[in-house]
């Protein structure tokens, strides 16, 4: 059985794996939004993918050391995405650009026995794929609410 089937229920909360995230994940789709690319970001970070981090990270910020401890005992237990339409009211003086969106979620994780949350408001770019000039956004960075 292949990581990608191993849930019934996809890790961003969607209905499956296969509905949701895992097409994502294998390349046969591309996430069609800012919103959808970070559910499947974090889909990935469920299933320790690196390559699908590494490939969704924009060049100009990714990290070149590794963002994956196979040893680390993480265990992933919920997303919640807040309203991406709160973040663009906030953003209401600012120029609209269609390739440009913040998303800000919170991920419940547990290390070492307990339990964190991982609240981030995430930037993106849709940018042109390098190998085949088709529209794709990237993960640019992130910034952390009080």
């Amino acid at each position: 059985m292949s990581k990608t089937t191993t849930f019934d229920a996809c890790p961003c909360g969607g209905p499956s794996l296969a509905a949701c995230c895992g097409p994502f994940i294998e390349g046969s789709a591309i996430p069609p939004t800012a919103e959808a690319l970070m559910r499947s970001r974090y889909t990935a970070y469920t299933l320790k993918n690196e390559p699908y981090l590494l490939a969704t990270w924009h060049p100009s910020t990714r990290p070149l050391e590794s963002i994956i401890d196979e040893k680390e005992p993480i265990r992933w237990l919920g997303l919640e995405v807040k309203s991406a339409l709160r973040l663009r009211q906030r953003k209401v003086d600012l120029p609209d650009d269609p390739d440009s969106d913040t998303v800000e979620f919170v991920a419940r994780f547990k290390l070492g026995g307990r339990a964190h949350r991982l609240h981030e408001v995430s930037r993106f770019l849709r940018e042109p794929d390098p190998d085949t000039g088709t529209p794709r956004w990237y993960y640019v960075d992130g910034s952390f609410p009080k």
